[in-house]
């Protein structure tokens, strides 16, 4: 049997990715052993230091009430009370990518999307990273290397560059690698068993 590789292009502060959390996980829960997941970060928002224009907040807290009409999903919108919002996602990717290599990307997504959506926490910071790295119980020490390290930028960078090579349009996306070919997977935020029968039916 061809070997397959479902991979998950994503962005943990793309709102839409948490809206689609639940449904991507039933479909993990529900692929064979035969296919391998692989995230793939797909970056967002380049670095800034630049607090986001009000208009701009406006219109991402919009997006917020639409998933929640939507989905039902649940978002904390003291954020942006709270916080000095930057449209900057790579430092959280990079948190991914450092995670990874502790072997807990899975957890450092979804506290990432926690503090963002839930706990009001800037996920554009350095500090809540290493925040969140220390109650995952990571090497904070090796992690806060990791992130400002060359050879994460270069595993970062190569990571962008395969993303935007892929069939895709938006986060979240699926693409499955079966063989030699690329096949572009549905994704519906209500139900996954449509991505999931399309999988079933590429790899018989």
């Amino acid at each position: 049997m061809a070997s397959s590789t479902l991979f998950y292009i994503h962005d943990p502060m793309c709102s839409w990715c948490w809206g689609h959390r639940p449904q991507w996980q039933q479909l993990q829960a529900a692929l064979t052993d035969s296919v391998t997941v692989k995230n793939v970060v797909g970056g967002l928002a380049p670095d800034s230091d630049e607090l986001m224009p009000l208009g701009q907040q406006h219109a991402i807290a919009g997006y917020w009430k639409n998933i929640e009409e939507l989905l039902g999903t649940e978002f904390n919108y003291d954020f942006w009370q709270h916080n000095s919002p930057r449209r900057s996602t790579y430092p959280a990717c990079r948190a991914v990518i450092a995670a990874r290599w502790q072997d807990r990307e899975e957890a450092m997504i979804l506290a990432i999307q926690e503090a963002y959506y839930l706990k009001a926490q800037n996920p554009s910071d350095i500090e809540t990273h290493l925040l969140l790295a220390a109650e995952l119980g990571l090497d904070v020490a090796k992690f806060e290397l990791d992130i400002n390290s060359e050879k994460l930028e270069q595993a970062f960078v190569e990571e962008l560059q395969f993303a935007r090579s892929l069939p895709i349009n938006g986060f979240p996306s699926m693409v499955l690698q079966h063989g030699a070919k690329m096949y572009v997977i549905p994704l519906d935020y209500k139900d996954h068993r449509g991505a999931l029968a399309t999988i079933n039916e590429i790899i018989s």
